[in-house]
């Protein structure tokens, strides 16, 4: 069932019309479509405008006169119908308007045209038995509402339906739950892998690329950092380029030189001619004389030891035992030890590396550098200590040569740990240049490992699985279920081939004649089927109005809308609608017929659709309240539970629509109508601009209204200015300003101008509490039962 009009804006007459803000009774509760629904309003309000949105419905097609059209029609248990999915409701839809007429009934609007043929089922026991047969198997549909089971192929489809829901609801649940994960993890503010690009990289990260890294890290082959690998490439990306690092001078220790001079030194031979044989014995005691010698000489005449004269003759033969030969070996021996020192010193300087100067990548292998140049320089500090050990083993035995074994020249190591350093050096220099594409495959090594160890946390592989199985089952329930929709359809056509071969045609025309004559009267109009060929040779049907056994031409107004309708009518009865239980739209159905007409078009509508009920909720507009009335008649009509009223109403060039009042719903008169807009007006407050259309409408609903009240009143024939001037009596302003709006403001023809300058609201207030308060001083009777008609109780007015 159509639920309601939810918003309609650029069709028509309707603009930003909102369903909810407008539709509400007087609880405040939104008033939805019910299964009968009756449309008052006057002509040009914007009835035909809504009968062609439904007609849209129903063909899937809306006029390209309309510019920019937007609706929403929502539709019980189906997606909203938009422009945009006209036909995508699924429902049988038949409406009744102008275009109905204008596309079926084309000889109304050019004589020389046909009309539509269509075809009525017709008489075949043995193809009835064999359709019942095949709609028997198909079974009903379910309908709660009418308390109705789904049998036969409708229960299988509703039972496969129902286990292809459980199926998909259960995937979709697993689905959506693995997919939660997946995006939380890719893309959740602030601990999603999007938003760590400084580690991760990608800062357009999304699913659809995590999954792609859970296939990669998925691979047998994947290998994940370990952790220690995970703290280096964290390390790299903390690194900015590091300026060159400067080059290292080349070692260029000679040890062999050294070695050389220092056995030279150690292993010279001294004269022992004119020495003194005790020192030479005695290398301690040689050096205490010589170092005593030193404090002595030139200072002291007495032995500061044992306070003796020191001869002449002792101080020649020291001066021939610590002679210019062993001065000058002490001397040379003195200084290969300082360069030895010196070399022992300056060793700690050379090759000094700075591993703060590499990039981290590289710290690991400087630090082994390091290592192997301490070793070196232990080695060669070794080396050079053992050379000042032998130097200063012979100074303190200076007269006495000494042995020497040969010192390795191990200064290699050191030249072997500076082509390292300059290896490393160079690559660091390099490395300068690439380490962003190195830390950019930092940043994917650590994403993946991060993608491994969520995959791992979450066991992906197990919950995929389960995702998978359970598509499986549900692609599997849905395809039985579509097998049993396709199964449905192939009954469907399977019947429907069977009533083509019923189709009459002849049926169709007759049926439409059985309308005229039966429920009009008009025998002398008839539709006939009449047989043609088409352009390829075959058989054609087309139907003809015919009067009197000839082609009928000029058909008045009545005669075209009378056989508009019920040719619409006798289509409900053919083979694309019988029995499918159709919504049904009718759009004033009784324009230009007379009161009789009318009359039997309610009856039409009832005997027909009513008692049939072969409609699943028809909607039926009319600006006639005589129609109106008899409307009130269907069945169910008065059922508030069953039947809705809603009234359609033009302010300018916009329309809306509303809940019937009261009165027209209860008395269904226009009089009673233009009496309550009178009441309005009067009581309406002047600043209000929701009250306009009142003082719009007031000139011609008070024309109106005077126009038959006081033609009752005054039933003879003096003329409208005369009857108000007698009715208002000695009150001559009110009868002036009511002549003057009836005149002015219910006309623009001869006062164009009028419409171009605003209405004078008070003035119309004033003329509407005129009218009122006359009727009450003259009947006040009469005037309380005006009140009440239009729901207006005594004590409220007063």
């Amino acid at each position: 069932m159509i639920k309601k009009f939810k918003s309609i804006n650029n069709l028509a007459v309707f603009q930003n019309f909102d369903w909810d803000s407008t539709m509400r009774d007087s609880g405040n509760n939104v008033v939805l479509f019910k299964l009968i629904n009756i449309f008052y309003g006057r002509n040009y309000s914007g009835k035909t405008t809504l009968s062609r949105i439904v007609r849209a419905l129903e063909t899937g097609n809306l006029s390209d006169k309309y510019e920019n059209p937007e609706f929403e029609v929502s539709i019980t248990d189906v997606a909203d119908s938009t422009p945009n999915n006209l036909t995508a409701h699924g429902k049988k839809i038949r409406v009744f308007n102008e275009d109905f007429v204008k596309a079926n009934l084309r000889f109304i609007v050019n004589p020389d045209e046909s009309i539509a043929p269509f075809a009525i089922i017709g008489g075949n026991a043995t193809i009835e038995a064999e359709i019942q047969t095949l709609k028997n198997e198909l079974g009903v549909k379910e309908n709660p509402e009418e308390e109705i089971d789904a049998t036969g192929f409708y229960l299988e489809l509703k039972n496969a339906s129902l286990r292809a829901t459980t199926a998909l609801q259960a995937y979709q649940t697993a689905n959506n739950s693995l997919n939660d994960q997946l995006r939380y993890k890719a893309t959740n503010n602030p601990n999603g892998i999007k938003y760590k690009s400084d580690k991760f990289g990608d800062q357009n990260y999304n699913i659809t690329k995590l999954l792609s890294d859970v296939k990669t890290v998925s691979d047998t082959s994947f290998q994940p950092l370990t952790d220690q690998e995970v703290t280096a490439k964290l390390n790299l990306l903390n690194e900015s380029t590091n300026a060159n690092i400067p080059e290292i001078e080349k070692p260029t220790f000679d040890l062999n030189t050294l070695n050389r001079k220092a056995k030279e030194l150690v292993t010279k031979s001294i004269s022992n001619s004119n020495k003194i044989e005790q020192l030479l014995k005695d290398a301690i005691l040689n050096r205490w004389v010589k170092e005593g010698r030193q404090l002595h000489k030139d200072k002291l005449e007495k032995c500061s030891f044992c306070g003796n004269d020191i001869s002449q003759e002792r101080w020649n033969a020291l001066e021939s035992h610590f002679d210019e030969e062993s001065e000058k070996l002490e001397k040379e021996i003195d200084s290969l030890i300082s360069e030895t020192e010196n070399s022992i010193r300056k060793i700690e300087t050379i090759l000094v590396i700075d591993k703060n100067l590499f990039y981290s990548k590289f710290h690991s292998d400087l630090d082994t550098l390091i290592e192997e140049r301490e070793q070196a320089i232990d080695v060669l500090k070794s080396d050079l200590n053992t050379i000042k050990e032998k130097l200063v083993e012979r100074k303190d035995d200076l007269l006495n040569s000494k042995s020497y074994n040969d010192v390795t020249d191990n200064s290699k190591l050191l030249e072997d740990c500076w082509k390292k350093y300059e290896t490393f050096r160079t690559e660091a220099n390099e490395y300068s240049s690439s380490l962003e594409t190195e830390q950019t495959k930092a940043k994917k090594l650590l994403r993946l490992r991060e993608v491994s160890d969520f995959t791992t946390d979450i066991q992906f592989s197990t919950v995929k699985a389960r995702v998978q199985s359970l598509k499986d089952t549900s692609d599997t329930e849905t395809q039985s279920k579509n097998d049993v929709e396709e199964k449905i359809k192939r009954q469907i056509a399977q019947i429907e081939a069977k009533e083509r071969l019923m189709n009459d045609e002849e049926k169709g025309a007759i049926k439409v004649n059985e309308y005229l004559n039966n429920f009009f009267g008009h025998a002398f109009l008839t539709l006939q089927a009449l047989e043609d060929t088409d352009e390829f040779g075959g058989k054609k049907i087309k139907f003809e109005i015919v009067r009197n056994g000839n082609k009928a031409h000029h058909l008045s107004e009545g005669e075209s809308s009378l056989i508009a309708f019920c040719y619409f009518m006798a289509k409900l009865e053919d083979v694309e609608t019988k029995g499918s239980k159709p919504i049904i739209w009718i759009d004033d159905p009784i324009s230009s017929l007379d009161s009789n007409h009318i009359f039997f078009v309610y009856s039409l509508i009832n005997a027909e659709i009513f008692t049939s009920q072969e409609y699943e909720q028809i909607f039926i507009s009319t600006h006639n309240l005589d129609f109106l009335k008899y409307l009130k008649r269907l069945p169910s009509a008065l059922n508030k539970n069953h039947c809705n009223y809603f009234l359609i109403s033009r302010e300018n060039e916009i329309s809306k629509i509303t809940l019937m009042p009261r009165y027209l719903k209860d008395y269904v008169t226009e009089f009673n109508f233009l009496f309550h807009q009178i009441y309005q007006c009067s009581i309406a407050e002047t600043d209000d601009e929701n009250q306009h259309n009142l003082y719009y409408n007031f000139g011609n609903n008070t024309r109106k209204f005077l126009e038959a009240f006081l033609y009752y009143k005054y039933p003879n024939t003096i003329k409208q200015v005369d009857k108000l001037t007698k009715f208002f009596g000695n009150n001559r302003q009110a009868s002036i300003m009511t002549d003057r709006i009836n005149n002015e403001f219910s006309h623009l023809e001869g006062l164009f101008e009028r419409s171009m300058t605003p209405i004078d609201i008070p003035e119309m207030k004033k003329t509407a509490e005129f009218i009122l308060d006359k009727i009450k001083e003259k009947d006040n009777e009469q005037y309380e039962a005006l009140l009440s008609s239009i729901g207006i109780e005594i004590q409220d007015e007063e």
